[in-house]
């Protein structure tokens, strides 16, 4: 693709960069960008650097947060005592829209993918061990996408968790398998949060 400047062309790549865009669809957001005013493309690239630079992790359950400790840690009106233990912010985002879940979360930061080179120890899992160790937990949920990765670290999360005295569940499988949990209705997804079962039940299904 020939670009009629070298400015238009390394704004372009950059863009393609993202997921799910192309070249073509990163050249005709630069070209939009372009044609309207200034204060836009200024707008979005000092949101881009105010994220970059200013973006914390939850001290508490390691979620992507403006301070800190993150809102849902801070309410007090949250059982503090069960655990939602997800892969990343995206799956706290579709939980909460289904607002059938009142407890607190974990962020693993992904699965467990030795194909992708990610094995246990570079996932926040010592965390959440430790975690369990100091307060008062009395359930944790996993809620990890049905994939053969999530699957994988389920199976890993329960062998470790099995030492203590706590209850681990599962959410129900109405999702189909292979589904990523951002991507599934608020409905279907509330109702899986609500219908949890005993992981090893999910095991031996």
């Amino acid at each position: 693709m020939n670009f009629p400047s070298k400015l238009v062309e390394k704004a372009a790549e950059n863009l393609s960069f993202l997921p799910g865009i192309g070249k073509k669809t990163a050249l005709r957001l630069v070209l939009y960008l372009l044609r309207n005013e200034k204060k836009y493309s200024i707008g979005i690239g000092q949101s881009i650097i105010d994220l970059i630079n200013n973006i914390k992790f939850c001290k508490k359950c390691n979620c992507i947060s403006d301070e800190e400790i993150c809102e849902i840690c801070k309410d007090p009106k949250r059982n503090s005592h069960v655990i939602c233990v997800v892969e990343d912010v995206r799956t706290i985002m579709a939980i909460e829209g289904t607002m059938q879940f009142n407890g607190h979360y974990h962020v693993l930061g992904g699965l467990i993918s030795p194909m992708d080179g990610i094995g246990p120890e570079k996932l926040k899992i010592r965390e959440l061990l430790d975690k369990i160790e100091k307060k008062q937990v009395t359930e944790i949920i996993f809620a990890l996408s049905s994939t053969m990765e999530g699957d994988t670290t389920n199976y890993y999360l329960f062998k470790k968790l099995n030492e203590f005295n706590i209850k681990i569940s599962s959410i129900a499988r109405g999702i189909s398998v292979g589904n990523e949990l951002e991507y599934i209705d608020e409905l279907t997804l509330g109702t899986a949060i609500t219908s949890r079962v005993p992981y090893e039940n999910s095991v031996s299904n």
